[in-house]
């Protein structure tokens, strides 16, 4: 469940899946994918805890947060070519225009590469 109280899904390559499921066998179908340490669901502060710490295990510079992973899916999805509609399913905004703010123009961007002339 994400803010608002939306339903998110997440899609996994079906060997990840496996495996999770393998972690999970006894569970219930609400019971946390990802528990604390005295086995509930991990709270806001633990998983940005968890984030932080991985990033500066990998030399990433600080200010590395689960929002910056979000803003960074969001952001790569689109300079890829993902449509915008979809990028918005995906991150359960209300409005295309919240994903709009994703977007960024580039210095060398322009939209005449697209006009083929």
């Amino acid at each position: 469940m994400g803010k608002g109280g939306k339903t998110r899904t997440v899609l996994l390559p079906q060997s990840v899946w496996q495996e999770i499921k393998s972690i999970l066998w006894g569970t219930g179908p609400d019971d946390p994918v990802f528990r604390s340490r005295k086995g509930g669901p991990l709270s806001t502060s633990q998983a940005l805890r968890i984030v932080k710490n991985a990033a500066a295990r990998a030399g990433f510079p600080e200010g590395i947060s689960p929002h910056w992973l979000r803003h960074a899916h969001a952001s790569h999805a689109l300079d890829r070519g993902a449509p915008i509609h979809l990028v918005q399913a995906t991150l359960g905004h209300s409005s295309v225009a919240t994903t709009g703010r994703y977007l960024h123009a580039r210095p060398a961007d322009s939209s005449a590469h697209y006009l083929g002339v």
